[in-house]
């Protein structure tokens, strides 16, 4: 219940009231001074339904743009990769990207501030009454997301990987036997298994006496599955590429040769 956000009915309640009056032609053909000045528009400050955009999209989606392009590379890269089938690589990849690009993230050191998105720009969608309104109409970045997602990059730059821990990492990221219908899903379960095991493999050298370091490195990677790729895409990537898919765009970076 404490996710609940409890100006929900208040804001129905007054969309509903200030919709009827723009839309309504006599109340807009009525005098000034018969319009109900308490309908004031409410804008929602919990984090779960606060909507938020890039502070500097020009400069922070060009960066995102290049892990992005790093993070496909990586997995093409990969030999083991290469030798699955071309429909368990596709299904991999679906799985997977978003949890490599936030690592790479990580990786890069890339910091970003967030703001209120406008509210104006939700304005012009209903008084434009776009016939593509409802096709095109996606789900938002929250405040609360962001932060989650800031949660987690905080995290990772506490552990301080080394490059050979996040390129293990990520392994174990790519190949996971739980995506659905892997055709060589007992072969990825193995590749897993040994990047899980190179991964052990460089902590303990690196770090003789924190014993506990790949459990937390582990427990850090869990978070990972908590940001869903829809923020990654509205917040990084939609000022860019627009209505497209973005999945289209990773599919043929990997599959280009």
């Amino acid at each position: 219940m404490d996710n609940v956000c409890q100006c929900t009915d208040y804001n129905v309640r007054q969309s509903n009231a200030i919709l009827y009056n723009i839309l309504n032609q006599e109340n807009v053909k009525s005098s000034h001074n018969n319009l109900n000045y308490n309908l004031i528009p409410h804008r929602c400050n919990c984090e779960m339904r606060r909507t938020v955009c890039l502070k500097s999209p020009a400069d922070i989606c060009q960066e995102a743009s290049g892990v992005l392009v790093k993070t496909i590379h990586f997995m093409k890269n990969l030999p083991a990769f290469n030798q699955l089938p071309p429909n368990d690589q596709l299904s991999l990849l679906q799985s997977c990207w978003a949890p490599l690009f936030i690592l790479g993230l990580a990786q890069e050191g890339m910091n970003f501030d967030v703001v209120d998105t406008p509210a104006d720009s939700m304005l012009k969608r209903i008084l434009l009454n776009s016939q593509e309104s409802s096709e095109t109409e996606r789900e938002q970045p929250t405040l609360a997301g962001v932060n989650k997602l800031k949660s987690c990059l905080r995290k990772f730059w506490s552990l301080d990987l080394s490059p050979k821990e996040y390129a293990y990492l990520k392994g174990t990221m790519i190949f996971n036997p739980d995506v659905k219908d892997l055709t060589a899903a007992l072969f990825v379960e193995g590749l897993q298994q040994e990047a899980q095991h190179a991964l052990r493999e460089v902590v303990q050298p690196l770090h003789p006496g924190d014993r506990s370091r790949f459990a937390r490195i582990l427990l850090a990677a869990s978070m990972l599955k908590t940001i869903t790729p829809n923020l990654i895409t509205e917040l990084f990537f939609r000022p860019v590429i627009g209505q497209a898919d973005l999945l289209d765009f990773l599919v043929d970076m990997l599959f280009s040769r």
